[in-house]
């Protein structure tokens, strides 16, 4: 051995001296013991090596005593002081603790016959996932797995879907066939998980009918075996009225969980009464806020029941009635929201005007002609863009009248203003002068030319004030205060009229 191997020995000598003194002889020993109980779990050759339970003597005793106890009626009077001075209490107590110890054995009983059957039906787990009905069908199949097609025990066991499930998957399985010896030890386990679950029922029962005696406010409100349950857990019924409510609620709750065993998550926080039939009736986004309800309540009647104030469980009704109005209100649908119309306005309608400014102002606001033509469109008639981007705007029928101009808006004769005869003459003055007028009073305006195109004649000379000056010689002649009576001469008649 070279140098450097002696020295990596002793390393590790020094690292197991180490490890050794760290973990102690206790330590040492726990060790021990959990493998001897895991090589037990995997190379038990009967259940009675694994499942210790059905043949201890504890577990009889209590059988007996409830046995004794069922054939005694319960007697009121005895219970006068405190509730653990009845002769039954600390039976109940122990029977409660009995079942929670029967579900462990029976999940033990499972795992080692779902472990022994695999050899012969390994997909009948999966198939059958309960764990008493999975005992139930391996003790009817057997060896042979034609009993599955129409057999009438089988029926009462599974579902007719399972059944025929189970039926296609043990025609085309890959197991082997089982020995006399494992047949005979997967009956004995099958038979002593059933026997173990009927015990568990003759508990159930018997806790159920004597807590009505001992709680039975507190049993209306979450049943007789939870309320025996949170008694047992809480060391009485004393030491459970003792208690506030935030404590009642985690009663139970279980801070670890069974190696290989458990099927469900254990929930932080959660005690019996959460996993109690009440609180597991509501959805599950409700189940915390209804434990801390429950809890509340069973309180109060834990205390009523150790004073023995109300026997007759009417407090017990009345707490219940209230947990299950609350737990109505809390899934009630919430209201719809109603769409309320506007209020009427206070004003009244108010007054038309009429008159000369309402004219005016409907005549400036309302729509002028050139509007309402250009919004009117002939029907059938393909129309011309306005814009080459803006598709679909059009003029519509403005300047389709055939001038080729765009007409002036024309005036309504019921709303325009009256103008008088002299504005009339002044405007008809300035619209005959050629060139156009200038915008001062009475000055032509600088295109004025006496030069005008005639279509006969070609250029001409005109004067463009000549029609002015003829008409006002007519007005003077005819309108004016120095004009006299003119003599018209009757052609007809030959005489002469003033």
């Amino acid at each position: 051995m070279s140098l450097a191997d002696e020295l990596l020995a002793d390393l590790e000598e020094a690292a197991e001296e180490e490890e050794e003194t760290l973990i102690g002889e206790d330590d040492l020993e726990m060790i021990e013991e959990v493998e001897e109980e895991m090589q037990l779990d995997t190379n038990a050759e009967s259940v009675k090596s694994i499942a210790k339970l059905w043949d201890s003597k504890q577990f009889a005793e209590i059988l007996e005593k409830i046995d004794v106890y069922v054939k005694k009626q319960p007697d009121t009077s005895e219970v006068m002081g405190p509730v653990e001075a009845a002769p039954e209490y600390k039976v109940i107590v122990d029977a409660n603790n009995l079942t929670v110890e029967i579900e462990n054995e029976l999940n033990i009983i499972h795992k080692f016959i779902r472990d022994k059957y695999s050899k012969r039906f390994p997909e009948l787990e999966s198939l059958v996932p309960n764990a008493l009905d999975y005992i139930r069908t391996v003790k009817e199949l057997g060896n042979s797995l034609d009993k599955c097609k129409n057999n009438e025990n089988l029926q009462q066991i599974l579902t007719n879907a399972t059944i025929m499930v189970v039926s296609v998957t043990a025609s085309t399985t890959q197991g082997q066939q089982l020995t006399d010896d494992e047949l005979d030890r997967i009956e004995e386990a099958c038979d002593m998980a059933l026997e173990l679950n009927q015990s568990k029922h003759r508990i159930y029962e018997y806790v159920e009918s004597r807590m009505s005696f001992i709680a039975p406010n507190l049993s209306i409100i979450v049943g007789a075996s939870t309320a025996a349950k949170i008694m047992g857990i809480a060391g009485g019924l004393t030491n459970l009225s003792k208690m506030p409510a935030c404590n009642v609620m985690l009663l139970g709750a279980q801070r670890k969980t069974l190696s290989g065993f458990s099927s469900t998550s254990v929930l932080p926080h959660t005690g019996y009464i959460y996993h109690s039939d009440i609180v597991q009736s509501l959805p599950s986004d409700l189940h915390r806020k209804a434990a801390r309800l429950v809890s509340a309540k069973c309180t109060l009647a834990s205390r009523v029941d150790s004073f023995h104030e109300n026997p007759e469980g009417k407090v017990g009704y009345d707490l219940k009635e209230e947990i299950e109005r609350k737990f109505d209100k809390w899934q009630e649908p919430p209201p719809v929201k109603q769409v309320k119309p506007l209020p009427a306005p206070l004003d009244g309608q108010r007054k038309k005007r009429g008159g000369r400014r309402y004219r005016k102002m409907k005549e400036r606001l309302g729509l002028t002609e050139i509007r309402k033509q250009a919004n009117r469109m002939s029907f059938g008639e393909i129309e011309e863009d306005a814009y080459q981007e803006d598709l679909g705007f059009s003029l519509g029928h403005l300047g389709k009248s055939g001038s080729g101009r765009i007409r002036q808006a024309q005036v309504n004769e019921a709303t325009k203003a009256r103008i008088s005869k002299t504005l009339q003459r002044t405007l008809q003055k300035q619209s005959v002068v050629y060139g156009g007028k200038s915008t001062i009073r009475d000055r032509s305006s600088g295109t004025a030319s006496s030069v005008a195109f005639t279509p006969l004649q070609g250029l001409e000379i005109v004067n463009p004030q000549a029609a002015e000056k003829k008409v006002a010689e007519a007005n003077q002649k005819y309108f004016s205060s120095m004009a006299e009576f003119l003599k018209v001469k009757n052609e007809k008649s030959g005489t002469m009229t003033n």
